[in-house]
């Protein structure tokens, strides 16, 4: 296969899956090309839940755009972003893609590695520190007002609540069981959730 029918491909893909991709607020198909095949990968990951949108709340004072906000969330999936995959991210041309991650890294939230081709950025690390310090008090305190309005929570109520699959859901609740902020009654299927006392 020639690396312009690569390439054609690979715009191809990356046109008609990254639309509903987003629209679905999954993230973009990555694309490898082994030479002898070429790989899709398709995760089932989305970036903008509710934990994401209470994370990024955090910095709801910078003057950032719905692009670096998206990428954000990505790089607390992943390692590193680079130019090429915030184009697959955002839609943007490269030019674009370059600005908006420097102004990332100059609002303190992003770290740049090496330059030109092999340029990529981390998140800051005091900035993960901070904020994920502070993200289980904030589902914690969203938790508390649903018990409070409803009387009880199950494993279900704060998967659903929190947009979290069902054994970190479970882990969570039992955290806050252990910590005494709440109170288990029932076993296993039946177990609810209350203000203890």
């Amino acid at each position: 296969m020639s690396s312009t029918t690569r390439n054609e491909i690979r715009e191809h893909l990356n046109e008609s899956g990254t639309g509903a991709m987003r629209s679905a607020n999954l993230e973009p198909p990555r694309f490898q090309d082994r030479r002898s095949s070429f790989l899709v990968i398709m995760r089932n990951l989305t970036l903008m839940n509710t934990e994401a949108i209470a994370w990024l709340n955090r910095y709801a004072d910078r003057p950032l755009n719905d692009r670096q906000r998206l990428a954000l969330v990505y790089l607390r999936h992943n390692q590193q972003i680079t130019n090429f995959d915030y184009q697959r991210l955002a839609h943007v041309d490269s030019l674009t893609a370059s600005r908006e991650l420097r102004g990332l890294v100059q609002n303190g939230l992003t770290l740049q590695h090496s330059s030109r081709r092999w340029t990529h950025y981390t998140l800051n690390v005091s900035t993960i520190d901070k904020v994920e310090v502070s993200l289980p008090l904030l589902l914690e305190d969203k938790v508390l007002d649903y018990v409070r309005r409803h009387g009880f929570i199950t494993r279900k109520q704060c998967a659903e609540l929190l947009d979290l699959k069902d054994i970190p859901a479970r882990k969570f609740l039992f955290r806050m069981r252990d910590k005494g902020i709440l109170k288990q009654t029932g076993f296993k299927r039946g177990s609810q959730y209350v203000l203890p006392g």
